[in-house]
């Protein structure tokens, strides 16, 4: 059993017993989530899409990262322009403990 649901305006393929990084979510460690926009569900050999799914996806916070640095550097030739950004995007890694 598997299912497409929408997290912070991404989609994921989710699974029970599988943990993801996602978006930050708002929460602490150890904190239930209910995700409600499951935009495909299939189970075993039915496959439901569309709004006549009516399944929530339950999940568990296991704690928050930082992913790695990128650095957005732009330079011009023989100007004396240059300018070196760089930032790390916040994640939440959860666990998903139910499709129901």
């Amino acid at each position: 059993m598997f299912a497409v649901v929408k997290i912070s305006g991404q989609q994921f393929k989710v699974q029970k017993d599988q943990t993801l990084f996602v978006p930050h979510i708002e929460g602490n460690a150890g904190d239930k989530v209910e995700f409600a926009e499951v935009l495909l569900l299939s189970d075993n050999d039915k496959l439901s899409v569309g709004d006549k799914i009516k399944a929530t996806v339950k999940a568990e916070i296991v704690n928050h990262v930082k992913g790695d640095k990128v650095i957005a550097f732009k330079m011009k030739r023989r100007t004396g322009y240059r300018k070196k950004h760089g930032h790390r995007s916040h994640y939440t890694k959860i666990k998903v403990t139910a499709i129901a």
